[in-house]
């Protein structure tokens, strides 16, 4: 265990997710979605081969016995992908990636629906809490001044906040997987399903990108497969209560990146629930672990007995 190393992991791998999501943009309106996640999934795979090449764990990484496990988190999570990469073509880099927090508040009512976890008071309480921020985030597309905002933004919004809880769902899938899957066989499948369906949009008609917007495009991919691969390691050398809340600095490198690149700045309703969502997030990451500590703890006591 490396704690600081688990962190600049995690901080690195959100620098990559959010230029990834940056570059997306830059060419979200000269591309149809479908193509997009085409590009982003299939070359994401590569960096993911050579990495578990150099492990010395292919071909065994990829064996499954849960393809049905592995299409189920493919359809949602592509879903949402195809979700997120939309709104971003209609919303500022770092509204986008706010209302994204909403998947792992949508993960905590989720997890107590359908897996049935036990979710306490606290974290209800912090999870409402968090949704209220998502509300004021989502509040100037709500009122009758929304068409200020410029065309398609309410569309935007509601494609963010549809993405985020498609990616809630292939979270609670991924928990499932977790229990018979290796991390490198979750992690193909999803891109490999997803460049399937990327690329059955080729029907509905492609543009052939100029070649700077192809090595963009590549970037995109690479980027977002090295990314998933920062993630892995990061959890490796850090406890995941200690590293989980980094995952937040995607906001602050979305702020800046918007504002050197695309010359937005996030309104002051973004960062209010925005701050409200994290607060809310970290929360809900701190209350699991004190609940593991205590589940570690008493099994390490071993039954009560009764003199």
């Amino acid at each position: 265990m490396s704690p600081l190393l688990g962190i600049s992991l995690k901080l690195l791998s959100a620098l990559f997710f959010t230029l990834m999501s940056a570059g997306i943009k830059a060419i979200s309106t000269r591309y149809p979605t479908g193509e997009i996640v085409f590009i982003r999934s299939f070359f994401a795979m590569i960096p993911l081969l050579i990495w578990l090449g150099w492990r010395s764990e292919l071909p065994e990484a990829l064996k499954t016995s849960n393809l049905r496990g592995h299409l189920k988190r493919g359809i949602m999570g592509s879903t949402g992908m195809f979700c997120g990469f939309a709104a971003l073509q209609f919303l500022p880099l770092s509204e986008a990636v706010a209302i994204g927090y909403a998947a792992p508040l949508a993960v905590v009512v989720l997890a107590a629906l359908v897996l049935k976890e036990r979710v306490r008071i606290y974290r209800w309480s912090a999870v409402t809490i968090g949704f209220v921020g998502v509300l004021i985030m989502l509040s100037p597309h709500l009122g009758a001044g929304a068409h200020q905002l410029g065309p398609g933004a309410a569309i935007g919004a509601a494609l963010g906040l549809a993405g985020a809880f498609c990616s809630a769902f292939a979270s609670v899938e991924v928990r499932l997987l977790t229990q018979t899957e290796r991390t490198g066989a979750i992690v193909f499948y999803f891109m490999l399903l997803t460049s399937l369906l990327g690329l059955s949009t080729i029907l509905l008609g492609w543009n052939v990108p100029s070649y700077q917007d192809a090595a963009l495009m590549v970037l995109i991919g690479v980027l977002g497969g090295l990314g998933q691969i920062l993630i892995v390691q990061a959890y490796r050398y850090g406890d995941a209560s200690l590293v989980a809340p980094f995952e937040y600095s995607t906001m602050l490198w979305a702020v800046a990146i918007g504002w050197f690149w695309f010359d937005e700045w996030p309104a002051a309703t973004i960062l209010i629930g925005a701050f409200i969502v994290i607060a809310s997030g970290i929360y809900v990451i701190f209350r699991e672990r004190q609940l593991g500590l205590a589940r570690r703890a008493q099994r390490e006591a071993g039954p009560s007995r009764v003199a």
